[in-house]
């Protein structure tokens, strides 16, 4: 049973992930309005995004808090409970919709993440191919859309305090939006860490292993 709890939840979270990430490109590239103002441009598209966000959110708390012996993990509620903070701003007051959409990008890493986890329960060994892909995808697409971001996202952060658009913000929003961008951002960096080591043992035994078999046979020939 636990098991089957844990599939479902790892099979809604990767397509979640695939329809909020599908949204999120459309509207970073396609959606001018909300593009035109990243503060006050239109919220419609982001926040049926965000919606749809917010109720997965929501739903993997659930099961996060009634299964914690099993899957309970303090820092995913600190994520949940941070982002659907951050989400209801823009729900409810309909500003920093771009920023919202573009903190959603981050989700498009889950997929490699869950597909560890199948991996790992399908018993496939730690330096097999597919796993060893999976796990370079992984490092480079989570430090894409979750590291790579931080020192430009804080940039333009910066260059707006002080405008116009920014004061209209008021004071709670203005700091909701940089201490939630801060502890996500926090962890993302710690979960960074983390992969990146579990990366660089995986393909340090990949390639022990390729040494060992390419010593041994050229020990039989």
């Amino acid at each position: 049973m636990l098991l089957g709890m844990k599939l479902g939840a790892r099979v809604v979270s990767t397509c979640h992930s695939l329809v909020v990430g599908f949204f999120c490109l459309y509207i970073v590239f396609f959606d001018e309005a909300t593009r035109a103002d990243p503060l006050w441009g239109d919220p419609s598209l982001v926040k049926v995004n965000l919606a749809i966000a917010s109720a997965y959110l929501i739903s993997d708390l659930l099961l996060l808090i009634l299964y914690w012996k099993v899957i309970g993990d303090k820092f995913f509620i600190i994520h949940h409970c941070a982002a659907l903070y951050a989400y209801h701003f823009v729900m409810k007051y309909g500003v920093l919709a771009y920023h919202g959409n573009f903190r959603l990008l981050a989700e498009l890493s889950s997929p490699f993440v869950n597909q560890r986890w199948f991996f790992e329960s399908l018993k496939y060994p730690k330096f097999s191919k597919a796993n060893v892909i999976n796990g370079i995808l992984m490092t480079v697409v989570f430090f894409i859309v979750r590291i790579a971001m931080i020192p430009p996202y804080y940039s333009y952060i910066y260059s707006v305090i002080g405008t116009e658009a920014y004061v209209r913000l008021g004071f709670v929003i203005q700091c909701s939006w940089i201490s939630t961008c801060v502890i996500l951002d926090v962890m993302n960096v710690m979960w960074m860490i983390k992969i990146s080591k579990g990366c660089i043992k995986v393909i340090s035994l990949a390639i022990q292993e390729k040494a060992r078999n390419s010593l041994q046979n050229g020990k039989l020939d």
